[in-house]
Formats: C-alpha cells, sequence, structure tokens
C-alpha cells in the first residue's frame, strides 16, 4: 500500500497530539496550539505535492491524440475517446492537461480555417504598431467585395476562440459539432462571403515583472543597531514564509499580468470594432449573422450602439441559445421592433 507524501507529512502530527492528550491538563496549552495549526493547514493545497509535474505536451502527437476522417478525436493506439480522469483523485492536474489539450485544439483549428476553408487571417487593430497587443480574426478573400452577401460568425463566451462552437463538443463528439467550419463551407458554397469574430481574445498574458523591494538597510539616516535588528527579523520572516510556500504551492505557477488589446477589451468592443472597420466597410447590400450563446448579446449592444448603421445591412440574425436581453441592455423600442420583425 502506497503512502502519499501529506500523509507521511501529517503523521508527526497526530503522533504529537496522542502524546499530548496522554498528558495531564498541564499540556492544554500545547494541544491548543497544535490544533490551531492543523485547523490551517490547507489539506487541497497540501495534496499539490503529490501532484505529477504540470508538464504536458504541445502537440496532438505528444499527447498521443489524433482526429479520425469523422473528425473525432481518437487516442492513436487504443482508438479511445479522449479521458479526462487519466489520473485518478488529481482532479486538479487532470484539468490542467485537459486545459493544455485545449489550447493545441484552438490552433488546430485556426489552420483548419486558413487550410480547409481559405480564410485569411486579419490581425487587428489594423493600425496597430509592432509592440502592442493585438487579436485577429478570419475572412474569405470576398468578404469585402462581394456584392450579395456576407456571413458574420459570432461565438459564445469562455475559452473558445474564432471558428469554434464549443471546446468540449470538438474534444468529446467531433469538429462538425464544435466548429463553425459547416458553416462557413456551406456559407462560402452558396456564394456567401464570410467573417469569423474573435471576441474573447482580449488580451495578452505575460509574466509579472519582479519587483524589487529596498531592504531596511537601505535607510542611511537608522541606527546601525536598529536597522540590524530589523534586517534580522526581515530575513527570518522569509525564511518562514518560503519554507511556507514551499509546502503551500510547491508547483509554483508563473505569476501573469493582462495587457488588454486597444478597443477589443471584451466581446462587445470587438463586434463594434470589427463593424466599424470591416463589415460597415463591405460591399455586400445583405448581411447576415449568426450569433451563439454570448454572442447573442455582443450582436445586441452592437445594435444599441450602431442601430441605424445595423438596419440599414443586416438582412437577417440567427441567434443561437443567446444569453441577451432587450431590457437589461436597455434596448430601445424601435430595436425590439426591429429585432422581432
Amino acid at each position: 500500500m502506497s503512502i502519499s507524501l501529506s500523509s507521511l507529512i501529517l503523521c508527526p502530527f497526530w503522533i504529537s497530539m496522542a502524546q499530548i492528550q496522554q498528558g495531564g491538563p498541564d499540556e492544554k496549552e500545547k494541544t491548543t496550539a497544535l490544533k490551531d495549526l492543523l485547523s490551517r493547514i490547507d489539506l487541497d493545497e497540501l495534496m499539490k505535492k503529490d501532484e505529477p509535474p504540470l508538464d504536458f505536451p504541445d502537440t496532438l502527437e505528444g499527447f498521443e491524440y489524433a482526429f479520425n476522417e469523422k473528425g473525432q478525436l481518437r487516442h492513436i493506439k487504443t482508438g479511445e475517446p479522449f479521458v479526462f480522469n487519466y489520473r485518478e483523485d488529481l482532479h486538479r492536474w487532470n484539468q490542467k492537461r485537459y486545459e493544455a489539450l485545449g489550447e493545441i485544439i484552438t490552433k488546430y483549428v485556426y489552420e483548419l480555417l486558413e487550410k480547409d476553408c481559405n480564410l485569411k487571417k486579419i490581425s487587428i487593430p489594423v493600425d496597430a504598431s509592432e509592440s502592442e497587443p493585438k487579436s485577429f480574426i478570419f475572412m474569405s478573400e470576398d468578404a469585402l467585395t462581394n456584392p450579395q452577401k456576407l456571413m458574420v460568425l459570432i461565438h459564445g463566451s469562455g475559452v473558445v476562440r474564432a471558428g469554434q462552437w464549443a471546446r468540449r463538443l470538438i474534444i468529446n463528439e467531433d469538429l462538425d459539432s464544435g466548429t463553425q467550419i459547416p458553416f462557413i463551407k456551406r456559407a462560402m458554397d452558396e456564394g456567401y462571403g464570410v467573417i469569423v469574430l474573435n471576441p474573447n481574445e482580449n488580451y495578452i498574458e505575460v509574466e509579472k515583472p519582479k519587483i524589487h523591494v529596498p531592504s531596511s538597510s537601505d535607510s542611511s539616516d537608522e541606527p546601525a543597531e536598529k536597522r540590524e535588528r530589523k534586517d534580522k527579523v526581515s530575513k527570518e520572516t522569509k525564511k518562514r514564509r518560503d519554507f511556507y510556500e514551499k509546502y503551500r504551492n510547491p508547483q509554483r505557477e508563473k505569476e501573469m499580468m493582462q495587457l488588454y488589446i486597444r478597443d477589443n477589451g471584451s466581446p462587445e468592443e470587438h463586434a463594434i470594432y470589427v463593424w466599424d472597420h470591416f463589415i460597415a466597410q463591405s460591399a455586400a447590400e445583405n448581411v447576415f449573422f449568426v450569433a451563439h450563446s454570448y454572442g447573442g448579446l455582443a450582436f445586441v449592444e452592437l445594435m444599441i450602439q450602431r442601430e441605424a448603421d445595423v438596419k440599414s445591412k443586416v438582412t437577417a440574425v440567427a441567434l443561437t441559445d443567446s444569453v441577451h436581453n432587450v431590457w437589461h441592455q436597455e434596448a430601445g423600442k424601435t430595436i425590439r421592433e426591429w429585432m422581432r420583425e
């Protein structure tokens, strides 16, 4: 029978407790102190020490998975569908593994949009400098020049990115269920230009810079004895903190900060930006939207901000499982009547 590292760490505490409880009333103070210590131990954090490293492959092949001819994700050797609980009783590790696979899926779908659907990846903001954060959308060659029809696709909230409806469906069902690719191909076959929005790509993440905190010894106006005493206390505090952090979070993940993309810091901003710089400039007489989940809310916000322009170009909207609310979003009577019609 295997014994986990967390059990070995806790074992001395329980032995000490048993020994103290066998003593007389003089030991009550020690008992109270130990109980207080145990109450402050975060077992969930402690269990992280038993995790395998959070180091996952960066390719489908590395995960030993591939999409078959039906667009289903299957294990290369066994042919089985994806298994979430790869390691029992390690939910956090399994979730991190799932997220790592999801990032690979996202890149894979981007490749399909360019190679299979012949869409172009367009960087935004259109006037972005080399150094500032950027996002992108996908467009067909004729998206801005097609004089007749333009199809615009907006997905929902969460981890999904351009070209996806639901990551869970891509992984557990197939590409046709979870991606926008069938919509894109049919639209292009029927003569539509296509624009695929990317409303969740609102920022980039970079590692937080380490901030140097000057030590108390930098204060030259303090007496030397006082500075030495403060430095000693500071070093002891740091030593205790580092020891605690070693057990609290042995697999320390990098601290990240978010740099938002100009004029695209939210799904609503993104929809308005793409409208102003692309859709409104298109030659199409008839623009059609498919807006899924939170994409419906983003479309209603677009209506509120650009009502006259939207009415002049948009012929129809399909709100699929939309979470919009014309009352909370304060859509006016004319917007509600147009949507009802």
